[in-house]
């Protein structure tokens, strides 16, 4: 099946939702955090607990591509730490945050709208880093995400990027069972909300704003950035702090890599 426009669209609405509702990883940073960046203590998040400072090190005067990342959370605060930030997002909300607190703390930043399998807004080699939170689970196929990381950056560019574990789509989320703890294997990955789930449950998903997920191999996720061009240098594991599942209580929900463009 071919997604396309329709996935895009309802990612688009759902998130411009989600920007609307504010929840707390909504929020952008606060005026106190984007003072401590300009003075060389920052931090950003690939997952729950701040990145490791060797995955970036300093950022003065590199080129970072904030992708995917709208929200007024990571792009403001690695612009004050000197870097020279573009942040691409498809939702206008999410980017319309970046662009407060820029305005707000007097930060130089770009903020573009558009999918992240498509970076033609962007010429070759035009970022030194790629910086990818957890988002590729909103996008049918993931490699066409790679490929065009891989296009962008520069030589020796990093690509750092986390992602949710796939087992986290295996399972479903059923309370009863999860009491008993106990949970029932449903579906196969790779996943798809638009293919796997009954029309039903994907309807009542519609209703209520959700994007649609998708759950990618790790032959997609991992392998896919080999196959793109990219060596992985780096790899981290990370736990949700509030479980929300049963599963969650028993490995880590977020993976992360650090891969270097080497071609």
């Amino acid at each position: 099946m071919n997604h396309g426009t329709v996935v895009r669209d309802h990612r688009r609405t759902s998130w411009d939702l989600h920007a609307q509702q504010a929840p707390p990883q909504a929020q952008p940073v606060d005026a106190g955090t984007i003072a401590a960046a300009r003075t060389g203590r920052w931090q950003v998040h690939l997952t729950p607990r701040a990145l490791p400072l060797d995955w970036l090190g300093d950022v003065r005067g590199r080129r970072i591509l904030c992708l995917a990342s709208g929200g007024g959370q990571q792009a403001p605060v690695l612009a004050a730490a000197g870097a020279d930030v573009t942040v691409f997002d498809l939702c206008e909300q999410q980017l319309a945050l970046d662009r407060a607190v820029a305005a707000r703390d007097g930060l130089r930043l770009q903020a573009v709208q558009g999918d992240m399998r498509d970076l033609q807004a962007f010429g070759h080699g035009s970022f030194d880093v790629v910086f990818h939170p957890v988002s590729n689970l909103f996008v049918p196929d993931v490699r066409p995400v790679w490929a065009e990381c891989h296009r962008v950056l520069a030589r020796d560019g990093l690509l750092l990027a986390s992602f949710y574990n796939p087992v986290l789509f295996v399972g479903s989320d059923d309370a009863p069972l999860a009491e008993q703890g106990l949970m029932r294997p449903r579906f196969a990955i790779p996943y798809s909300d638009l293919e796997d789930l009954p029309a039903d449950e994907r309807q009542a998903k519609q209703a209520r704003g959700e994007a649609m997920t998708f759950g990618h191999s790790l032959g997609d996720l991992i392998g896919g950035q080999l196959d793109a061009g990219f060596v992985i240098e780096r790899f981290m594991e990370d736990w949700q702090p509030r479980p929300r599942v049963l599963i969650e209580r028993y490995l880590p929900a977020f993976l992360a890599t650090r891969a270097r463009r080497i071609g």
